[in-house]
């Protein structure tokens, strides 16, 4: 390959891809930050040595607010356009950080983290969305992973700043984290408002088709991927001859506009026929994703090595760190590779790779093999939690929420993916409330109850959930038609097969005309 290719700037649907993406970098650091706040000693005096239901409920109160606003989000999108909505939501969020990072008092902590979780469920509702409707086909998986990975970059580095920040002794210690993540959020913020264009989907389908043109060219994308895009409105968007404004007069020209079914589109279309079953799988995968016990393990992953067998503050909050940079680094990879594997084979394999690292750390510690002084049984937990963690990120992480985007109809998807990210924030919010109980008063049991949860996701998804990856609409709609017998014939010879094509690496063909 020459080097002048190497060097040409890349198309404006990858810049404005990553630039959105960079929100869940702000997700990654509040998530890396968390767990090792609420256990610096200079915090836990400023609360008063919290029980560990309190200890739950100061992590989790952000996840309620969240998950509220996740709900209301498609339709803040559909009104204002995802570029606003991201905006707002970013500096919402900023805002709750900000004030976490100036509170004086415990109470002040916790609304600061109400107002983060408000602007947190709009925003990150929003941006998967978006990245889905400027994206040519064949690079939609891997640039709607974008987020996923940033996410993973923010994790590093909400961890190694309170690494840094640990041995401070004043509340600075635990105030900084938060006064840097609100400035972040900030200038994401006004980097969204400045620089991120309407999505050319959203212009389309109110009417607004030269705006959508003009920003069609401004992202760079051809127009035979404009073409497989809008192949996607599912009727809503139709191919027309109509007189054209910017041709000589009196001359026609073949336009895209947009044919709206309705007025606007209702909330109450996500429960049509069409529409339902794909809202149930995306709910259902969404809130099992969290379910899996992933935000245990880094919001408390301090506590966790703490009863692996690591005494001090320092050690645990390296080796959350050192998970932090494993996560990162098997990501980058997982998102390259995001549309080699199939989103259901994925989901699958990987539920059964977590479900066997769950059920080994609960037996060993119901085995009482797992001691802080000696033996091996410490170090197989850590090295579980790490492999745990690396087997989430290129497997559910990777493909689940891609998944409940592309499925869903184009008039619904805003919507139908707020519903399920509110889903996901729900069962976040029980996993980071009822966690620290959990390990208090046993030492097994959360392991085996989310071991269980994983396991129970993947017999569902053998048996219910089809392939779309690459699918056009028109082809996902079949899929969930005769989704019973799709996923049923699926076996492990399918499973060989794909798993041999995919040790081929091949670059994407490039889009017929």
């Amino acid at each position: 390959m020459e080097l002048s290719h190497l060097l040409q700037k890349p198309p404006g649907y990858m810049f404005a891809s990553v630039l959105c993406s960079l929100g869940g970098f702000l997700f990654g650091i509040d998530t890396g930050i968390i767990g090792p706040v609420t256990v610096m000693e200079d915090f836990t005096k400023y609360v008063g040595n919290p029980s560990p239901t309190i200890h739950g409920l100061i992590v989790s109160s952000i996840l309620i607010p969240a998950a509220v606003s996740s709900f209301f989000a498609g339709r803040v999108a559909d009104a204002l356009g995802r570029p606003r909505g991201i905006a707002i939501g970013s500096f919402v969020f900023g805002a709750g950080a900000a004030l976490e990072g100036a509170s004086v008092h415990i109470a002040m902590f916790v609304v600061g983290r109400v107002i983060e979780g408000i602007g947190e469920g709009l925003y990150l509702s929003m941006m998967v969305v978006y990245v889905c409707e400027i994206s040519p086909p064949r690079y939609r998986g891997a640039l709607t992973t974008a987020p996923q990975l940033l996410t993973t970059l923010g994790l590093v580095t909400g961890f190694f700043t309170c690494y840094g920040t640990a041995n401070v002794q004043s509340s600075f210690s635990w105030r900084l984290p938060f006064i840097l993540l609100a400035g972040y959020a900030f200038a994401f913020s006004a980097a969204i408002l400045t620089w991120l264009p309407a999505s050319p989907r959203w212009l389309t389908l109110r009417g607004r088709t030269k705006e959508a043109a003009e920003t069609w060219e401004k992202l760079d994308v051809a127009a035979a991927d404009r073409e497989k895009i809008l192949d996607q409105y599912d009727a809503t968007v139709v191919e027309t001859v109509v007189p054209d404004a910017s041709s000589a007069a009196g001359n026609v020209a073949s336009t895209t506009i947009a044919v709206p079914k309705s007025n606007k589109a209702k909330m109450l279309d996500v429960l049509s026929a069409d529409a339902r079953p794909r809202l149930i799988m995306a709910v259902f995968l969404m809130g099992m994703q969290q379910l899996s016990g992933i935000d245990g393990v880094l919001y408390y992953a301090p506590l966790l090595f703490q009863q692996a067998g690591l005494s001090s503050n320092e050690s645990t909050f390296l080796a959350s760190g050192v998970s932090a940079i494993l996560i990162f680094a098997v990501t980058i990879p997982a998102t390259l590779c995001a549309d080699r594997w199939g989103r259901r084979l994925n989901t699958i394999l990987g539920g059964l790779g977590m479900t066997a690292t769950m059920f080994l750390m609960g037996s060993l510690y119901a085995g009482d093999a797992v001691h802080a002084g000696a033996g091996a049984g410490r170090w197989v937990v850590m090295v579980c939690i790490y492999a745990f963690a690396v087997i989430y990120c290129v497997s559910w992480a990777v493909g689940i929420k891609v998944y409940a985007a592309e499925i869903q109809p184009q008039r619904t998807r805003a919507s139908a993916t707020s519903i399920a990210h509110g889903s996901n924030w729900l069962s976040n919010f029980l996993v980071a409330l009822v966690t620290p109980t959990l390990l208090a008063r046993s030492s097994y049991g959360a392991y085996f109850l989310f071991g269980a949860c994983t396991l129970a996701t993947v017999l569902v998804c053998w048996v219910f959930m089809p392939e779309t990856r690459g699918m056009s609409l028109g082809e996902i709609d079949d899929a969930f038609l005769h989704k019973s017998g799709l996923a049923r014939a699926r076996g492990i010879r399918d499973w060989a097969r794909a798993l041999r094509r995919s040790a081929r690496w091949r670059m994407p063909a490039a889009v017929e005309a």
